[in-house]
């Protein structure tokens, strides 16, 4: 049975406190995948937390569960010949909800508090590199406007055009 969410979600900044919390979602979600990635919470604050070409990471929190990470949201600053084979200068957005707790509206709240600091520092461009069997993530990132830019064999990259907020 899934986690039923019934009080407010809080949406902020990650800090270092909460890479413990992040590496359990993320996790639950590596090993679903059958994957051998790496997910500690050492790994959640080089990579996520506190990378260098770190734009944002954003926590969904439950306030009512001491904290307890819901799900988080990463955008990087692509730089030349980076690991995502992205165009330099774009964003590189990654987002990873608890299992158990889908669809409930934390992923839009997450891209919400994410394109504000996109506009914030004159992002053109987001890259989403998607597993090409991950339809779930698919579909959220075609709910949020992104678009199918490029198909390999393994994944599929979507693009969303930042536009600027006006006044």
């Amino acid at each position: 049975m899934g986690l039923y969410i019934t009080n407010p979600i809080q949406i902020r900044p990650a800090i270092p406190q909460d890479a413990e919390g992040i590496s359990r979602v993320l996790a639950a979600i590596i090993v679903s995948w059958n994957s051998d990635r790496a997910c500690d919470p050492a790994y959640v604050t080089s990579h996520y937390i506190a990378a260098a070409d770190q734009l944002t990471c954003t926590v969904a929190l439950d306030p009512h569960r001491e904290g307890m990470v819901l799900g988080f949201q990463s955008l990087k600053l692509a730089q030349a010949k980076n690991i995502y084979d992205v165009t330099p200068g774009w964003g590189v957005i990654g987002t990873y909800v608890a299992l158990d707790i889908g669809r409930k509206g934390i992923g839009r709240r997450l891209f919400d508090a994410t394109l504000a600091i996109a506009q914030q520092v004159g992002l053109a461009d987001i890259d989403a590199t998607i597993g090409a069997d991950n339809a779930p993530g698919l579909a959220y990132y075609d709910a949020m406007g992104f678009e199918t830019y490029q198909r390999r064999e393994t994944s599929v990259s979507k693009r969303f055009t930042v536009r600027l907020q006006s006044g």
